[in-house]
């Protein structure tokens, strides 16, 4: 065929002739019968959801949008030309040898396309609403795949995601918006295939795909497989087989109660599967809502409290961070592909749908109140952040949703200040008046990267101490900007690496590249902290003790035992500005300007300090041997992900670097990262001996901040430091405040102390109080503390408060 599909084509394939001979008509049967009214509302309501309401399609920014998806739609079915393996050219879904995933990707491309078609002809002012070219081709599209793939009896082939969620999920939403013309063969059709590629067995395990993400995508599958054919056990189920999502994990994929959230069992993704879960959750609340098998209960309410842990600390000013997203960094490359902002608007709308749900529920005070303040932080991410209406990637009704909140009498909410530390998954994050940070490590628990399905192939160093930061009003595009496309992958901002050359992939796929060390994580009094790393290279015989000291205008950074021999260069990045496409950046290093040829390095001896407009100082806390380089890198998506386009993109960036020299033994760095710095308070720290570095070996590294009462330090081994001594590796952190009382943070990074001892050689009155894993103490003219097993405690910060003795 052609010239693609003819009227009598349609006409003859959408009569149902296609389907699956032989299949019973059971489902729609039930849905016929007392209950069917309730399938109906439940149906009703699905549309609404996908479709959305309570907005103005003809104004702006919907009409242009409506008349995007109405284009699309129809160039879907003019184009759409069905033969054996196939519904569309260029997307041939049958199985082969050679790259199966391909395949199975096409069938769910052909499957999304369907979706958009029965969108375009369901929503008002698509300009082919309800037309009935188009609606004929979505059910006859249907037919095809329905009878010619999916199908029971077929077996699965490539990427088990697009059998099991992605395909079905989008075939039931065709078959739910098209579901006032669908017979009750065709229906019957849709729930046998899911029921053949997504059967009960799917969830009757919480284990391999059936986890956290997946599983509450495998549940919307079954609840909405149950509403199109009218089975109340089929939604009991979904129902049910999600009350393990709702349940803190200890280990691998879910949230962690100290709100970390780990997908692929040791891959930090709070911005990825993370809103995947999130965004599934919300609709399947919202679909639940008021029914036999609504979500809300103590189990849902207990579960938003660890996502409000979890959630918040990783956006800022309406974006997500990076480090949270996995592979999901390296999709970038079009309008309609996801960076930090555009994931960003997915998560929210989430928040704001689940925002709704927790609104709805009858006499739950706290959850009203509680969809308030999510409400407040949405709106307050919406106004500092991108314009939802520009983000191409977001659907329809999700921008009408975010927009309503925006446009909400709630007051926007601040970003916080605070420090949060994650040590399930190896993250912390800083927060200030005007900017904020994130570290990210690795760990035997936590991979280096993720590197799958050809994505992300130079993700290497993301564990290596990548240090991100952004600014109120600055810096906010240093990651959306073809960032992931274009940057030296050896030179991400913050981290210690091995120059050697890698391979794509290296390391290998999924779960494998993991160092082996314990320690990653550190202490936290929940405004500043220390925070450790024993660094292992990926390919490397890189080792390093790297240390964060997260201040209130700085970050601390030391590094100590740095030693390799790959003969090679070892490097620590102070920083890696992208400056854009054409952008340009001012360097003073020790006062005068830094000139240099682009393209070329340069190198100035013994520097103090350095500060770039616009963007932060830079203070060496002792003198340094500076490298800094302006220049451009050409690089594609296609570079990094397999699946991204080739076309050449540019960005100008500036790099700082410390050289360690080729097989250095023992090397070190000390040095203080000011985001928003202007150049006199830059100049000014070099010599107002604020910071005290206390130690920086590979056996105790410490600073002093006498103006904040603050002494911390990171216990490579049993040591002293500042006055504190421990008798086994720990992380420490005192506060002296005005009140008479200090604050001590202790933790177990490397989760390994079956029994540890602190002494504080400070005068002390008393205890205050204490957590139950210190069992004994002493105090007088110093503070003495005994903990008991910590291996249990997975690497949380213990607080203990004592009133301090009059000296």
């Amino acid at each position: 065929m052609a010239g693609g599909w003819t009227r009598r084509a349609l006409l003859r394939a959408a009569g149902g002739a296609a389907l699956v001979p032989g299949l019973p008509a059971t489902a729609t049967a039930k849905a016929t019968e007392a209950g069917a009214p309730k399938y109906a509302e439940l149906r009703a309501r699905w549309r609404t959801l996908l479709l959305g309401d309570g907005f103005d399609r003809k104004a702006e920014p919907y009409r242009s949008r409506l008349a995007e998806l109405g284009r699309a739609a129809a160039g879907h079915r003019a184009r759409m030309a069905p033969e054996r393996g196939a519904l569309w050219r260029g997307l041939e879904y049958a199985g082969s040898d050679e790259l199966p995933h391909v395949s199975s990707g096409h069938l769910y491309e052909s499957f999304t396309r369907l979706r958009v078609m029965a969108e375009a002809y369901a929503q008002p002012g698509t300009g082919v609403t309800g037309q009935t070219e188009l609606g004929r081709a979505v059910l006859a599209g249907l037919d095809h795949l329905l009878a010619d793939v999916y199908h029971p009896g077929t077996t699965a082939y490539g990427n088990w995601w697009h059998w099991r969620i992605g395909g079905p999920q989008a075939l039931l939403d065709t078959a739910v918006l098209m579901s006032g013309r669908l017979t009750e063969r065709r229906a019957d059709a849709c729930c046998a295939a899911v029921d053949a590629f997504v059967p009960e067995s799917a969830v009757a395990r919480y284990e391999g795909n059936s986890t956290g993400a997946n599983r509450v995508d495998l549940c919307r599958v079954l609840a909405l497989r149950g509403v199109l054919g009218g089975e109340a056990a089929r939604i009991q189920l979904a129902r049910n087989a999600l009350a393990p999502v709702f349940v803190p994990v200890t280990s691998g994929d879910g949230f962690h109660a100290d709100g970390s959230y780990l997908q692929h069992s040791c891959v930090p993704y709070v911005g990825g599967y993370g809103a995947v879960l999130l965004g599934g959750l919300g609709m399947l609340a919202a679909l639940l809502r008021g029914s036999d098998w609504d979500l809300n209960g103590p189990e849902l309410r207990a579960f938003l409290g660890v996502v409000e842990r979890a959630v918040p600390p990783f956006v800022y000013n309406g974006l997500v961070m990076d480090n949270v997203a996995g592979r999901g960094v390296s999709r970038g490359g079009s309008p309609g592909r996801p960076d930090d902002h555009r994931r960003a608007h997915g998560l929210l709308a989430s928040m704001a749908l689940l925002a709704d749900a927790m609104d709805d529920a009858v006499g739950d005070a706290a959850g009203k109140e509680r969809a308030e303040r999510w409400r407040a932080m949405v709106k307050g991410w919406l106004e500092r952040g991108r314009p939802v209406a520009d983000n191409r990637s977001l659907g329809i009704a999700r921008v009408a949703r975010l927009r309503a909140v925006a446009a909400a009498k709630v007051q926007a909410a601040a970003e916080p200040v605070e420090h949060r530390l994650f040590p399930g998954m190896d993250r912390a994050t800083h927060r200030r008046p005007g900017w904020a940070a994130s570290v990210s490590m690795a760990s035997r628990r936590v991979a280096h990267y993720e590197y799958g399905n050809g994505e992300n192939a130079r993700g290497w160093h993301t564990g290596a101490g990548w240090l991100s930061w952004w600014g109120d009003g600055f810096g906010e595009e240093q990651y959306a900007d073809a960032f992931w496309a274009t940057a030296d992958p050896y030179r991400l901002p913050g981290v210690t690496v091995s120059t050697k050359r890698l391979a794509d992939g290296e390391g290998g796929e999924w779960t494998l590249p993991r160092p082996d060390a314990a320690w990653a994580g550190g202490a936290t009094d929940g405004e500043f902290a220390a925070v450790g790393q024993d660094l292992r290279g990926l390919g490397s015989t890189l080792a390093a003790r790297k240390a964060w000291f997260f201040l209130d205008d700085c970050v601390v950074c030391l590094g100590a035992g740095i030693a390799c021999a790959d003969g090679v260069p070892v490097e620590t990045v102070v920083d890696n500005r992208n400056l854009g496409a054409r952008g340009g950046a001012f360097l003073r290093v020790d006062g005068e300007p830094a000139g240099a040829a682009p393209g070329r390095p340069a190198r100035r001896p013994g520097v103090s300090w350095a500060h770039v407009m616009g963007h932060a100082g830079y203070v060496f806390l002792s003198p340094a041997d500076l490298n800094f380089l302006f220049e451009e890198r050409t690089g594609s998506w296609r570079d990094v992900n397999a699946g991204g386009s080739p076309a050449p993109i540019t960005r100008r960036y500036l790099t700082m670097w410390l050289d360690h020299g080729a097989d250095p033994a023992g090397a070190s760095y000390a040095y203080a990262l000011m985001p928003g710095a202007n150049v006199e308070t830059t100049r000014a720290r070099t010599v107002d001996g604020r910071v005290e570095v206390l130690a920086n070996t590979a056996a105790v590294q410490a600073i002093r901040v006498p103006e904040l009462g603050l002494t911390a330090a990171n216990f490579w081994a049993p040591g002293r430091a500042g006055g504190i001594s421990v008798s086994a590796p720990a992380c420490v952190l005192v506060r002296e405040r005005s009140d008479g009382t200090a604050l001590l943070c202790v933790s177990d990074p490397p989760r390994q102390a079956a029994a540890l001892a602190v002494t504080w050689e400070h005068p002390v009155r008393a205890v205050v109080s204490a957590p139950p894993v210190v069992t004994a103490t002493t105090t007088g003219r110093s503070l003495g503390l005994t903990f008991t097993d910590l291996r249990g405690t997975a690497g949380a910060t213990q607080s203990i408060t004592v009133a301090l003795a009059q000296p």
